[in-house]
């Protein structure tokens, strides 16, 4: 927002240019170019005073400096490729030869024309065109600069970082009020922040003195000195702007037709250029490398991660949005989003969440602002993979298990799902809630295998800075795939003391939980006509019923031993001759228990206990900096592989009531991934053939030649030609194993 109260000043004395740093602010001995010499590196360049023929020249062009004394260059310099342009301050100009600076179809000599330019650094052989007012910047090598409006630095620019410089208060730190609106979970961006480091900064805000650390090693980031100057990194493009104000420009990125930039970091490199185009306006925030911003969208205090994208007038303010995601056409304020999230329809709107990564946002889908109360003080939070359908309109505050799908409804509470992998359903026309567990599993297979390939196959970042789990089955869905075994019992068991005459509050809960196994573990007759009925699931008295409560039961324990015989059996492939049948319990039972509690940390998956070392290693400054929490990090993730080989293995011992897997219970284990894995194969050509045998897909059609023609055959689909070669490939494996058992 504009100040209203700030004033045009007369200053009758000053000279354009000079006093950049207030003498307050300069360190004893310092000139206000001390930043700016670091900066640049200006000892690296031989700089010269202009020949007086060449200061003829320049005026002849209808150039101007208020100094010409204070106009350096170097010793390659063509006054001719100069022209009616006016210098003020220090000026220091690199290499300018006779020449031509392409960017797509666009085409500049090299050289400064009808610009005006203060107390700046200009790179070698750049192309500066039309800029009304460049002051205080940096400038790479062979960038260009056309038809600016305003580039400018101020003394204290923090380039969208939330640092303090010299002198100012705590209420200066720019903030991200993430999770939500009311406040209370700010975080303050720095440049290499992370949804790892977001996370641990927002959702454990209770934590006082981790709070102060993290601040304190936020600041750190930055020098608290005043003077920086903007900068434009080699090979950059900005044509087409009409301000940009502290703003540092990574090299190979596009800035282009851009309305406003103000208080930015644009991340980009050569091999991962950003571009931010057409009509955007961005203030406060740190935009990641590889990035597309466009389409007249608008930020506001903000952090976008790596290879994602904001687009076609999206709106976006105190959020966090993680690597590999693509936000358009909608309203998302006071998030914190991880990593692989898709929201691009014009009308849905997501507000004060926490949403855990692989997620999609349908059009219509008003996932925040739906109060119960009234304060704006509530929240969402879903694991990952969730998915509110069309026109699903949810109640603050709510939470779901992981892979949540929600049906097209307005959901008229709050809900808190425990089940992953389930359909929510609202069914207004029995006034109950309908949940079914594990329904990706039996209904929904190609969307849940094709999920973690496409994800894997779309991550285009080369700074691969946040780890991530991009594999379904792994220890948070299998832990609550676990925890939901035991509450299927649980219910089931009640129905069927419900239905024979019994007070199932009379019950014990062990005896609840042996009922229960004994009956999804039996005929399923025995359960088919029980009222399965869901508790605490939805706030409010009416019915929350549980569809195919045996199925899913099976379903889960399915998925459990998938996900442990293939970690496992990759750690015996890792390991080789180390790990065999014989001393896996030796290999992957190293704890008494199984860790049952992992946090996802903005994508990566840490063992609770090691999470809890992390922090503490932060409050006693062993990790002093971020650099050093990064680094734990990725120890972590190489870590990763063993962890999830060691908790497979006591899950699977866990789920099956085993002290040790000896080798027959391995091979029966083994035979059983095999049939699992063709079930997958299976359940995901079916799940899509649906869709090729549907008539009402059909009829848009004149015949089948058209369909192909324009849609192609099932069997030719590459992703069902893929999981039938990984799904011969895996029973390959499991053959090889099952052989050296024999």
């Amino acid at each position: 927002m504009y100040n209203n109260m700030k004033k045009v000043s007369f200053l009758k004395n000053n000279k354009l240019g000079d006093a950049f740093v207030q003498n307050d602010f300069l360190p004893k001995g310092e000139t206000e170019y001390y930043i700016r010499n670091k900066q640049v590196n200006a000892t690296e360049k031989h700089w010269r005073n202009l020949t007086n023929d060449e200061i003829t020249i320049l005026k002849a062009n209808a150039n101007y400096a208020d100094d010409w004394n204070s106009v350096l260059v170097s010793d390659v310099f063509d006054p001719e490729c100069i022209y009616n342009s006016r210098f003020y301050g220090l000026i220091r100009i690199g290499d300018i030869c006779c020449g031509v600076l392409q960017y797509d179809n666009l085409q500049l000599p090299i050289g400064i024309y009808n610009s005006i330019i203060i107390s700046s650094d200009i790179g070698d052989n750049v192309a500066i065109h039309n800029v009304d007012y460049l002051a205080n910047y940096i400038v790479g090598k062979e960038c260009i600069l056309f038809n600016i409006k305003e580039m400018r630095t101020t003394p204290t620019a923090k380039f969208g970082n939330g640092v303090l410089k010299e002198g100012e208060d705590e209420d200066s730190r720019l903030v991200l009020t993430v999770m939500n609106e009311a406040g209370g979970r700010e975080i303050s961006p720095f440049e290499d922040m992370i949804a790892a480091d977001a996370y641990m900064w927002a959702k454990y805000i209770d934590d006082k003195e981790l709070k102060r650390r993290l601040v304190e090693m936020t600041q750190l980031t930055a020098d608290a000195h005043h003077g920086y100057y903007g900068m434009v990194g080699c090979n950059a493009v900005v044509k087409n702007t009409l301000s940009v104000v502290d703003v540092k420009v990574g090299e190979c990125s596009v800035i282009d037709g851009v309305n406003r930039l103000q208080n930015i970091t644009v991340k980009s490199g050569q091999e991962e250029p950003t571009c931010i185009a057409d009509g955007v306006i961005l203030k406060n925030g740190i935009v990641g490398y590889g990035c597309h911003l466009h389409n007249s969208c608008m930020a506001e205090n903000f952090v976008i991660g790596n290879n994602s994208a904001l687009k076609y007038g999206a709106r976006l303010i105190d959020s966090f949005i993680g690597d590999n995601s693509t936000i358009a056409c909608c309203e998302v304020l006071n998030n914190l989003v991880f990593p692989a999230h898709e929201q691009h329809h014009n009308n849905s709107f997501l507000i004060a969440t926490l949403i855990m990564g692989q997620s999609n946002i349908a059009a219509g889908a008003t996932v925040g602002s739906n109060h119960n109360s009234r304060t704006n003080d509530n929240e969402i939070q879903a694991g990952r993979g969730f998915w509110p359908g069309l026109c699903a309109s949810l109640k603050h505050s709510s939470r779901f298990a992981s892979y949540t799908l929600l049906a097209k409804a307005q959901y008229p509470a709050e809900i808190d799902n425990p089940l992953p992998f389930a359909l929510i359903n609202n069914n207004p026309s029995k006034d109950e809630l309908e949940v079914m567990p594990a329904y990706w599993w039996m209904y929904n297979m190609y969307a849940l295998a094709r999920n973690s390939w496409k994800y894997t196959a779309r991550d285009k970042r080369k700074r691969k800075l946040q780890n991530i789990e991009f594999n379904a089955y792994a220890p948070d869905t299998m832990e609550e795939a676990a925890y939901a075994l035991t509450l299927l019992e649980r219910w089931t068991a009640k129905a069927w003391f419900r239905k024979n005459g019994n007070d199932p509050a009379s019950i014990s809960l062990q005896e609840l939980q042996e009922k229960g196994r004994q009956l999804l573990s039996g005929d399923k007759k025995e359960v088919k006509d029980l009222e399965v009925l869901a508790e605490g699931l939805e706030k409010g008295n009416r019915k929350v019923r549980v569809l195919k409560a045996y199925e899913a039961y099976h379903a889960y324990k399915d998925m459990i031993t998938y996900y442990a015989v293939t970690n496992i059996m990759k750690y015996i492939q890792t390991n080789g001759n180390e790990a065999t049948c014989e001393n896996l319990h030796s290999h992957l039972a190293t704890s008494v228990a199984r860790c049952t509690k992992w946090i996802n940390l903005g994508g990566q998956l840490v063992k609770e206990s090691d999470f809890d070392k992390l922090v503490s290693d932060i409050k006693t400054k062993a990790l002093p900096t971020w650099t050093d929490v990064h680094n734990r990090y990725n120890e972590l993730w190489e870590n990763y592989s063993k962890d999830k080989a060691e908790h497979a293995y006591m899950l699977i011992c866990d789920v099956c009531g085993l002290e040790k897997i000896n080798k027959d219970q391995w091979q029966t284990l083994l035979v059983k991934a095999m049939d699992i894995q063709d079930y997958i194969c299976n359940q995901v050509y079916i799940s899509r053939k649906k869709d090729y045998d549907n008539p009402f897909r059909k009829c848009t059609y004149r015949n089948d030649d058209e369909m192909i023609a324009a849609i192609g055959t099932i069997d030719e689909n590459k992703f069902i030609v893929q999981i039938k070669d990984e799904t011969k490939l895996f029973k390959q494996q499991v053959e090889e194993l099952l052989s050296k058992l024999r």
